[in-house]
């Protein structure tokens, strides 16, 4: 089974007294069992995140995918640990694929939300903001959803933030 690391990130900014959580959305895709045509798009909502380069620290990754996916940097605040799941490949070979997901907590530096280049797009439909609290039930993927979690603790724990 060929293995995957990534990494990716929780980054929160405290605006009128709540927290805010960057997302993106994917390009939609139809639902499947609809025909094209008609077919209604499913919005899936998920954390930045991407695989580590070869020599690249995760931290460094983390950081690197949401400056390319949202459009805006951030700075450390700590880990909130990995998501492990196994997935198939649906875009080539369709082998099993064992990925390992580090995420870190990281605060909002400077940016603006959703100005990223034409190319990554690809990737992203769009990049928001979303209440951090809203966060485990918006998000589509369950390690991501306590990823969300961690961090409204973390943040419900740390006042001083």
């Amino acid at each position: 089974m060929v293995r995957e690391i990534s990494s990716g990130g929780v980054v929160i900014r405290k605006k009128d007294s709540s927290w805010w959580m960057a997302a993106i959305e994917l390009p939609s895709a139809p639902e499947p069992n609809q025909p094209t045509a008609s077919s209604k798009k499913k919005t899936v909502l998920c954390l930045p995140k991407g695989l580590v380069d070869p020599g690249e620290k995760a931290l460094d990754a983390a950081l690197r995918e949401v400056r390319e996916e949202t459009g805006i940097t951030a700075i450390p605040i700590v880990k909130l640990g990995d998501s492990k799941y196994v997935y198939v490949r649906s875009w080539s070979d369709g082998e099993r694929v064992f990925k390992i997901v580090s995420f870190y907590l990281l605060r909002y530096d400077s940016g603006r939300i959703d100005d990223i280049v034409d190319a990554m797009r690809i990737e992203v439909a769009r990049a928001k903001w979303v209440r951090l609290e809203d966060a485990p039930k918006l998000l589509a993927y369950g390690g991501e959803k306590q990823m969300a979690r961690k961090a409204l603790e973390y943040v419900q724990a740390h006042p001083e933030l």
